[in-house]
């Protein structure tokens, strides 16, 4: 035990926090998919734990990974990835699918692996505002500038994603509009960036409505879910009335790991509702846990902010880490009728490779933060992105 903790560095605390999550999600996991199993048809029980369990020690080893990378080639790196997730994401966009009649084109194979490109370049781009701002903190922002150098990035990514993912859209922005006003950009300009994306959302929908054979559905899906939430005396969505079920039964103490039956009638009782299953077998107890491990987690991504010594590592760390909470928070709110269905997993316990990487190299880049003791603001900054690239190679 003592030579595993020689090796891993940085916030301890966290990494017990990856490793309780981790182990909490094994039994909802396997409790869950017996909907796949048995009313889809896929695969086993035992089956689709073993691929959780595989698909969590792989974002271990993400995790100890990244934490051993110096943070200051994550700067540099981000210049290098955006134009790669760009062009992953044009190409995820055009390759995409329907299901069910609607635009669903969020993931691309490589290597015959399915992989949701909106995730990694959420994460490039969080890293590449968080260079942009510490650059410029010492600076007078120029707001031209900063429309090619900032904000025209920003907004590529957004459109790409925007036609498949709504839910993950909208969370990147409110976390680019989140940083950059704690990176001390102005807040007049902020204004206009926030107006201009409201206009543009709203072209957006004007022109999904008028060319509907461009992204069948989407926007009506939309739509759908946002009426069927806001109308309490319109027949609620099949998934939503399942999940209020599933909290009605679980009650205080819960029925019972394993024991849930709106597990066989939940779509997405793995991934999206996997909170509801939760709830219904471990009760009040269970959402409260898991809810204060995710506040925890919260607390000391802030304390690793206070620690930080630079102001891309500040930056960095909330640009990453506050996301994570984020979503665990949306993915709750929806689970319990609090907030119109997105589509957003709960970090870490839902099953789902895509999702649980990227927020294990989210971790990995935090505690990398946390470990670093002697990075200053020009090493970090003045890197080259050319030399990284060599270095690398």
């Amino acid at each position: 035990m003592k030579t595993i903790f020689q090796h891993i560095k940085g916030d301890k605390t966290i990494w017990a926090i990856v490793a309780i999550l981790a182990i909490l999600s094994f039994m909802p996991v396997y409790s869950a998919s017996t909907n796949l199993v048995y009313v889809v048809g896929s695969g086993s029980t035992l089956g689709h734990l073993a691929k959780h369990i595989m698909l969590l020690l792989m974002g271990f080893g993400i995790i100890y990974g990244v934490h051993k990378i110096p943070y200051r080639y994550f700067s540099g790196g981000s210049v290098l990835m955006l134009p790669i997730v760009i062009v992953l994401l044009i190409v995820t966009l055009s390759q995409g699918t329907t299901i069910g009649g609607a635009n669903a084109s969020r993931w691309i194979r490589i290597g015959g692996i399915g992989f949701q490109t909106s995730t990694l370049a959420g994460l490039v781009l969080m890293t590449y505002v968080a260079r942009y701002l510490a650059k410029n903190k010492e600076k007078q922002i120029n707001f031209k500038e900063s429309l090619w150098q900032l904000w025209l990035p920003v907004a590529t990514v957004l459109i790409l994603i925007l036609p498949a993912n709504f839910s993950t859209t909208a969370i990147i922005f409110v976390m680019v509009l989140m940083m950059t006003f704690l990176g001390g950009y102005p807040l007049k300009y902020i204004g206009l960036i926030l107006g201009a994306g409201i206009l543009a959302l709203a072209f957006f929908v004007l022109v999904a409505k008028a060319f509907p054979d461009i992204m069948p559905n989407r926007v009506q899906t939309w739509q759908n879910r946002i009426e069927n939430f806001s109308d309490k005396n319109q027949k609620e969505a099949y998934q939503v009335e399942k999940a209020k079920i599933a909290i009605a039964t679980g009650g205080i103490a819960g029925v019972g790991p394993g024991k849930s039956v709106q597990k066989n009638f939940l779509p997405q009782s793995t991934s999206d509702f996997i909170f509801a299953i939760i709830i219904e077998e471990y009760g009040l107890f269970g959402a409260v846990l898991i809810v204060l491990i995710y506040f925890l987690l919260l607390f000391r991504i802030f304390v690793v902010v206070r620690k930080t010594t630079t102001i891309f590592g500040t930056l960095l760390v909330l640009g990453v880490g506050v996301p994570i909470v984020f979503q665990a928070t949306i993915n709750m709110a929806v689970a319990t009728n609090l907030f119109p269905v997105t589509g957003q997993t709960l970090p870490l316990i839902s099953s789902g490779g895509t999702s649980i990487w990227m927020t294990c190299f989210a971790l990995g880049m935090i505690l990398s933060v946390s470990a670093s003791k002697e990075e200053t603001e020009e090493d970090i900054l003045d890197d080259n992105p050319l030399d990284i690239l060599h270095e690398t190679i």
